[in-house]
Parts: structure tokens; sequence; C-alpha cells
């Protein structure tokens, strides 16, 4: 599209010649998703647009318990810590973010009074800052007033290398200054045109820097806090037992009219996905279950004459193997999985492809995930003008063999490949449920056609993505060849997403694991792209960037495509929750209400 027939039809909008709806459908003709153009209208000076919450209780209180089943538990409550979905919706139900996104990727003010805007001065026309107005009155839950100071905080918490923090590669490289107490800037070193990253969501939701400030820095895991949240959010903390239960009671001085509708919230950790959905599809005795990793078939059977049903959000959730690039089996200064080795089998390229030529996507996704599953060969899955279509998948046992071959792996007398005097032997970790064990025989079959021998190994879900340090078993650790999960998109943009994957975010001792590049993979190519994007402005350019990395890493095989996952969850029949495909499941927990 020609840049001034953009700008004519932005000024369309601004002078009411063009309605919203209107210009979203015609950005959606040149292949950009409705997300993206509420941003480009927001950036060229329009007012995003605030749906409205579908909310209809007229008071606060009443609704009595609402009860959620998470079957990973979280671990802690703190989350710029929070390693795993768990965590972050954990620490939803009491921290809030300045905004969040609904089911259409458009942002709602939480704690922010407004929206940012070139119309109501909180975008810069250069791209290099965001104005924040806070919304006035909020209290946290000690009651102490929520102001600018909470902000800037947050940003010196989490920007500090000794903090440790996950989310440290969304503010290291942002300034935030206080204006006054209710207003914030976010500084930009570049034109940024993804700005709604810092403060926005689940990875910007706000500590107190009261009960904080004293534990910035090497003292970060030592504060009482990080079990015991005090936050702003429509619930006040009563009781956690890592690992199985978070309880909360109404906040009677939120500051959002008529809400909380329920007086009380439990999340009950632990089980498993299957009886989670019984639990609440067949039985009612829970409101609402997280994370249906269910096969299709046993939700539909559920659903017959049950009492509630499942519900699904489409985002760019992505369930993949990835493999390691360093060795899990040799420690380095007290470290396996350490950046200063090589896998001794992985750092093959070809048995890295002939493992991509190995995963059954079109079986998996017809056998165990059915309505909740797409197949791909992308890590990057949306919004649609940046999904790939250079790449391709395919499944073949023959031509796995002829890759292996020609690489020089012979077939032992055992059957097993080697080369070199290595065996081609690989350990395969997940979490335990059962699409995933599934998943693990399907994969493990075909690698055995090919001469390539897999030990499985499961790890309870709580363990594996536990944000303990001291636990052996984690992710975020990888002490395994392989291993595979779903990492969620939680935000209608890919720099969050792809940016995990830089070599400056590698998981280290150094940084407690909390980097997010868990398969320690380093290529400057990919890095350049991933800085150049987070720099550029035109939308076009900055698409083909997102692609061109998606495809080094396809090219590399960093990670293997499983699935593209529908967001799936259950709900009884009389719940009305709120949800997106953009974000976490109680990242609108404010919203949610029951109907007769």
């Amino acid at each position: 599209m020609l840049d001034t027939e953009l700008r004519t039809m932005i000024n369309e909008v601004k002078d009411g010649r063009m309605d919203r709806r209107a210009f979203v459908q015609r950005m959606l003709a040149f292949g950009l998703t409705a997300p993206m153009a509420t941003q480009i209208l927001a950036v060229g000076g329009v007012a995003m647009a605030q749906s409205p919450a579908p909310y209809k209780p007229t008071k606060r209180g009443g609704g009595g318990p609402l009860k959620l089943l998470w079957w990973q538990g979280a671990t802690l409550l703190n989350p710029h810590f929070a390693t795993g979905t768990k965590d972050q919706d954990g620490s939803r139900l009491f921290y809030e973010p300045l905004a969040s996104w609904d089911a259409d990727g458009n942002l709602c003010p939480i704690l922010a009074a407004e929206i940012p805007s070139i119309q109501n001065g909180g975008l810069a026309a250069d791209g290099k800052s965001v104005t924040w107005k806070l919304k006035p009155g909020v209290k946290w839950h000690d009651g102490k007033p929520f102001t600018a100071d909470d902000v800037v905080f947050n940003w010196e918490y989490a920007r500090d290398p000794a903090t440790a923090a996950l989310t440290i590669g969304v503010y290291q490289d942002i300034t935030v200054e206080k204006i006054d107490d209710l207003t914030v800037r976010v500084l930009f070193k570049n034109p940024t045109p993804f700005w709604a990253d810092a403060f926005v969501a689940v990875v910007g939701c706000i500590l107190p820097k009261h009960l904080f400030a004293e534990y910035k820095g090497a003292k970060s895991r030592e504060a009482p806090n990080n079990l015991k949240p005090v936050g702003t959010g429509p619930y006040k903390f009563v009781e956690f037992k890592p690992g199985d239960l978070v309880r909360g009671e109404i906040n009677p001085d939120y500051h959002m009219p008529n809400r909380p509708y329920f007086d009380t919230i439990e999340i009950k950790g632990g089980g498993d996905a299957v009886s989670a959905a019984r639990a609440v599809i067949q039985t009612g005795e829970y409101d609402y279950a997280w994370n249906m990793q269910v096969e299709d078939e046993v939700l539909l059977r559920l659903e017959k004459g049950g009492k509630g049903k499942t519900v699904y959000s489409t985002g760019g959730d992505i369930e993949f193997i990835a493999l390691n690039f360093t060795d899990p089996n040799t420690e380095i200064d007290g470290e396996r999985s350490s950046i200063k080795t090589k896998h001794p089998l992985l750092s093959d390229p070809a048995v890295r492809k002939a493992l991509a030529l190995l995963v059954d996507r079109d079986g998996i996704q017809k056998h165990i995930y059915g309505r909740a599953g797409r197949t791909t060969a992308n890590f990057l899955n949306g919004p649609e003008q940046f999904v790939s279509k250079n790449t391709k998948w395919e499944f073949s046992v023959e031509k796995a063999v002829q890759v292996l071959e020609e690489a020089g792996w012979k077939a032992g007398a055992d059957g097993i490949r080697e080369k070199d005097g290595k065996k081609l032997k690989l350990l395969y970790q997940t979490s335990i449920n059962g699409p995933r064990q599934k998943t693990q025989a399907i994969v493990k079959q075909a690698c055995r056609k090919a001469g390539i021998d897999i030990e499985l190994k499961s790890v309870v879900a709580s363990v594996f993505f536990s944000s303990d340090v001291a636990n052996p078993d984690t992710y975020s650790k990888f002490y395994a060849d392989i291993e595979m999960f779903q990492i969620p998109m939680t935000q209608p943009d890919p720099a969050q997403h792809m940016r995990r994957f830089h070599s400056r975010f590698v998981a280290t001792k150094e940084n407690k694991w909390q980097g997010r590049n868990f398969p320690r993979w380093v290529n400057q190519e990919f890095d350049a792209a991933i800085d150049a994007a987070e720099a550029e402005t035109d939308p076009v350019k900055r698409a083909a960037l997102y692609i061109k990395a998606n495809d080094i890493m396809w090219q590399d095989t960093v990670t293997i495509a499983v699935q593209h996952r529908l967001k799936v969850g259950a709900a009884v029949n009389s719940l009305r929750p709120v949800l997106s495909g953009w974000t976490n499941d109680t990242d609108n927990i404010q919203d949610w209400y029951r109907e007769a």
C-alpha cells in the first residue's frame, strides 16, 4: 500500500469521513489484522477504540465464590519471576498492569486513566515516547496510594540484572520518568512502533514500591511478599499453598465500579487436565478450568449432557519441541547445559532436520488436538501479517533416513545410528498430560524407524514450570536433549514472543536461569533481524523482519512446531468469563460474572 494512500485513509478516519470498521476492513484486504490496524490508527493520531466490557452486574459482590482449576498450580506470586503461565495467572488476581488486551486486540485501561494516543498527547509523533496518565484514587490492598513512584520503581526493579526478573527484556532498554504523581513517561532509544509492551498485560503487572524497594537487586528472592501479594486488583490475598492453592477475597475498595462480582476466589492447583475438564463440564464442581490440553474426543464426550462446555479463543500460541544447543550432560563451573558447551549430537544440522521430518503434525492434529489445533511449520503464527509463507513441514521417515545417511550417521547392529563413536540417543522431556505423552509416543515411534533412540521423560507440570531456581527439572534449566511444551503469545504483536531467542536472553546460572532463551541458541543474523524489527516504524518492513527471524529459526531447526494451538478453557454454563487469545485467562478477571 502506498504511504500517501494510507495517510489519506487515516485522515479520513480522523475527520469522520471513514468509520473505523471500514478502515479495518481495508487493512484486512491488504493482509493486516484487526489488532495491527488498530495500532496503525493509534500511531496515526486516531484514539484507540475501547471495547465496551460485556459486564451486566449493577453492584459489587454478591456473586458468591468463584472456583477455578489450574492443573498446574502456581509456585510463587511475583509476576516478574513467573516462569510459566500458572505463576502469571496466580499473580494476576492481585496485581494489575496499566492496561490489558481484549478479545479483539484492543487495549483497555486498568490502572491507566486512558489509553495513550496522539490525540490525547500520550503518543509522541516521533514514536520515541509514550505518556501514561494514571487513574486517581487507586489504593494498594494495605491502603497506601498507588502513584507514579510505583510505576517508575517497577522499571528500576525489573531492569536490574541482579533482580533476575524474567521481564528484564521488556524494561532494560527503556527509560521511565515521573512527570507528576499521576503521570509517567516511557522513553525509547529509537522510534518504537509497538509501544504497548511495558506495563501492559501480564508482563506489566505493578508491584508496590513501599513493600519491594528493600528487595530490589540481589535480595529480590528474599521478599516476603513474593508469596503474600499486596496489589491493587479486584481480590485481596488470603492464602497461598505453592503448587496447590491460591485464595483471595473481594477488594471492597476496588477502583472499577460494580466490580468484582464474586465475593471470594480460589485457584486450585494440581491434578491433570482431564480431571479438571470433568470437574467443570461434567460435574460442575468448579466454575472454570484453564488450558484444556485434553484429546478432543474426550472433550466432545464430556460436553454431551454435561453442566459446562469448552470455550475457545484464537491467538498465536504454539506447542513445539525445542532442541538443546548445549550439552546437558557436561558440567562447567557448576552449570549443566552451559552456553560454553556444544551439544554432541544436535550440533549437527542434519540431526535437527531429521527430527523435524519425524514429527507427524497431521496425525497429531487429527487424533489428539482436533478443534484446538492447526498444523504449522512456524514458531510465529500471528497476527496474520507476520506469518511466514516461506516455510513448510513434511512427515517422512524415508527422507529423515536419507538426511542422516548422507551426514554419515550409520545404523549399528542394534539399529541405532552412530557416528564418530557417538550413538544417536536423545532424552525427550515434557510435562505430564495426556496429549503430550501421546505426542511423545508418536514422535518416539517415528524416530525409532529412522534409527534414533528416544528416551521419554515426563515431569509433573508444577515442577516442570516451576520458578524455583533450585529445581533441576524445569524447562528453563533444560537438562535434556529435546523438550516440548507451549508458549502462549500474550499480545497481538510478535516483539515479546520472538525476542526470547535473542542471544541477550540465554538462560544461565548467572541470571538464575531466568533468561527466556532456554535452547541457548545464538545466531547473529537472527539477533540483527530482531534488533532491526524493534526499531522499524514501517509496518510492512517490520513484518518482513519478523518473518525473516521466523524463517532463520525454521532453517536452523531451533524449534519444531507441533501445533498452532487455540486457547481452550472449560466453563460451567452459567459463567461469563472474559477471555482473549492475546493474553492470559485471568488478565480480565475483574469482568467475570455469572448469569442464571
